[in-house]
């Protein structure tokens, strides 16, 4: 499972370099032909991860409430994120992986409930939603690469 962390380190860094030195405004802006957001990949990458390990587990997602409401797969940016939303949802992104990895290490995924995504696969255990996620967060960083030449 190591090299599905360091897959997961490594998108993640990707991601965040794609965006280094954007500003609110350009992070907020939904280009043409799209309906979201970069804030909104930013958040919705975060969100996922948390609900496919630590939610589908039976576990707490390590982000409040009002995030997964707002970055859950089927929402759309209602309003502008804030300069200290995307602030904090980028160093979360930053922490979560090493997080993940040692709750994974220290056997806190006991269960598991079984969950069929949309891509069509079915995740049977927090091994398969890990190295799903890491599916996940790569097709995002194509949008996110997309998205910001439009931006």
């Amino acid at each position: 499972m190591q090299n599905h962390f360091n897959v997961l380190k490594t998108t993640r860094q990707n991601i965040l370099k794609m965006v280094d030195g954007l500003s609110t405004e350009q992070l907020n802006k939904i280009p043409e032909g799209f309906n979201n957001n970069l804030a909104w990949h930013l958040g919705h990458i975060l969100i996922t991860q948390q609900l496919l390990t630590y939610k589908l587990s039976g576990l707490s997602p390590k982000v409040s409430d009002e995030w997964i409401a707002k970055y859950k797969k089927g929402t759309k940016p209602e309003a502008p994120v804030s300069t200290e939303e995307i602030a904090a949802i980028k160093e979360q992104l930053t922490t979560s992986p090493a997080q993940a990895e040692m709750d994974f290490a220290d056997g806190v995924f006991q269960s598991f409930n079984t969950y069929p995504t949309s891509y069509g696969i079915t995740l049977n255990s927090a091994e398969d939603a890990i190295i799903f996620n890491n599916v996940h967060e790569a097709m995002h960083l194509g949008n996110v690469i997309s998205m910001r030449k439009l931006v």
